[in-house]
């Protein structure tokens, strides 16, 4: 593995395991323009030096943003703070985003035969290692496998919260990249992104399961199931099945 793309994940997995810094992005994520410090230290109920210091591990991390603000006053420039995956002008769309909506309206097929193929291309990325965590060794726990599937979309920008749903191990994604796209066209975003849940899970070899992926189960919230399998589960391994979709 490349040293620096191992020193980027271990800056954006330790960017994501202090709270205060988890409340930081969901202030900035929910709020409809750029936040300054003395705006997000009101918010979070934090000193304006402990976010500062919050925020320059998250910019370092590329989980924020910064841009220059306008001020009248003197003393320190205001600076104006945004998530780096919410970066889109008031009103409108980033060219990215019209492209991918564009491609994602023009899948071919039907709904189900849109979901099928969308699954296998986020079966099929996924497998780019370069682009994300690379798998540990074979695991033998559910509970180990989960946690894999976790840093997989910690990486990819979701704010992913690892917990137990009974025997399940469930994954509360707080901020999907592709939010705006999904919700017109979630039998082709959604799918990918449990194609790639599937692969992540083959990719550590975890025991059978079944899985889930419930899209918008609040405005800003989708949510992953991992359930232990009754039985055996075939074509695991493989590409996923031709019968799967993304709705449960």
């Amino acid at each position: 593995m490349d040293n620096n793309r191992a020193i980027e994940r271990t800056q954006t997995h330790g960017a994501l395991a202090v709270a205060s810094r988890l409340r930081l992005l969901d202030v900035l994520r929910a709020s409809e323009g750029p936040l300054d410090v003395r705006e997000l230290a009101a918010a979070c109920d934090l000193h304006v030096t402990t976010v500062r210091f919050h925020l320059d591990v998250l910019t370092d991390a590329g989980l924020v943003r910064s841009q220059a603000g306008q001020s009248g006053a003197r003393g320190r420039p205001r600076r104006l703070y945004s998530p780096a995956n919410h970066a889109v002008a008031p009103g409108g769309h980033t060219g990215y985003e019209l492209l991918s909506a564009l491609l994602a309206a023009h899948w071919a097929g039907d709904r189900d035969e849109r979901a099928q193929r969308a699954e296998q291309a986020g079966w099929a990325w996924s497998g780019q290692r370069e682009l994300l965590p690379e798998p540990a060794a074979a695991t033998a726990t559910l509970s180990e496998a989960a946690v894999h599937v976790n840093a997989v979309f910690a990486e990819l920008g979701f704010d992913p919260e690892l917990g137990h749903d009974g025997d399940s191990m469930q994954i509360r994604l707080h901020a999907c990249p592709f939010r705006a796209i999904a919700a017109t066209h979630p039998e082709v975003v959604c799918s990918i992104h449990l194609g790639m849940l599937r692969r992540a899970l083959a990719d550590v070899d975890a025991p059978p399961t079944v899985v889930s992926l419930q899209p918008f189960v609040q405005p800003h919230l989708c949510l992953a199931q991992i359930a232990p399998a009754a039985g055996p589960v075939h074509g695991q391994q493989a590409l996923p099945p031709h019968d799967v979709g993304s709705q449960p």
